[in-house]
């Protein structure tokens, strides 16, 4: 992980001085206590990114291994779906521009989480239509696999939802590089939620056992 160190202008308290600042790259301040907890925090972040990584594809691979029996049945995915990719696209991109340094961080942030918790509301809407077509948990692997999966997927997300209320509260009273290390964080967390949720939809639509098959050679 590469820091640039940045030469500060001297003042009073360095006695004239000019004294390294080493910048991390998710904007925490070598100058202070910041760093040296945001450097763990940005590590345990893509540790558990590479957890949760994993998790999924253990997942996506039980799917299609599953496809091959005979008592799978195919579903139609419900057209919520859309609303709820375009929801966590927003998301993504508030999220990215409350953490770039020349945008206005509150409003991004709040339009970000927003966005997130109205993705939870948009994925139980299209899990009670498929309920109102009578497609259950139970009884059809491709059914199970689905609800299985953004279900998966939503806890994810209410992690992230809690995480951003943290840093929702830190605009309060936090220092400015403690914010924008935060904030950061959750950017970088909306952008794997994101391409989480484009795989985990790929899969339900693109992914058929006819497909599955002639990719095996069956």
């Amino acid at each position: 992980m590469n820091t640039t160190a940045i030469l500060k202008a001297p003042d009073r308290s360095d006695g004239g001085r000019f004294v390294p600042r080493y910048d991390g790259p998710d904007g925490s301040d070598g100058s202070d206590d910041s760093y040296r907890f945001g450097v763990p925090a940005s590590i345990g972040l893509w540790v558990f990114i590479a957890v949760a990584s994993s998790l999924f594809t253990l997942f996506i691979a039980a799917y299609i291994m599953r496809m091959d029996a005979t008592d799978w049945s195919p579903i139609a995915m419900p057209q919520q779906l859309w609303l709820s990719t375009s929801l966590l696209l927003a998301g993504s991109i508030l999220m990215q521009l409350a953490a770039t340094p020349s945008m206005p961080t509150r409003p991004f942030l709040l339009g970000g989480g927003i966005a997130a918790i109205a993705f939870l509301g948009a994925q139980l809407w299209a899990w009670q239509s498929l309920t109102a077509m009578h497609v259950m948990p139970v009884g059809n692997p491709a059914a199970s696999f689905f609800y299985l999966l953004t279900a998966m997927h939503g806890l994810h997300v209410i992690g992230g939802i809690v995480a951003w209320a943290w840093a929702m509260a830190l605009l309060k009273n936090g220092s400015a590089a403690d914010i924008r290390r935060r904030v950061g964080l959750c950017a970088r967390y909306w952008h794997f939620l994101f391409l989480v949720w484009i795989v985990l939809y790929a899969t339900f639509t693109g992914l058929t056992p006819e497909f599955v098959a002639a990719i095996c050679g069956r």
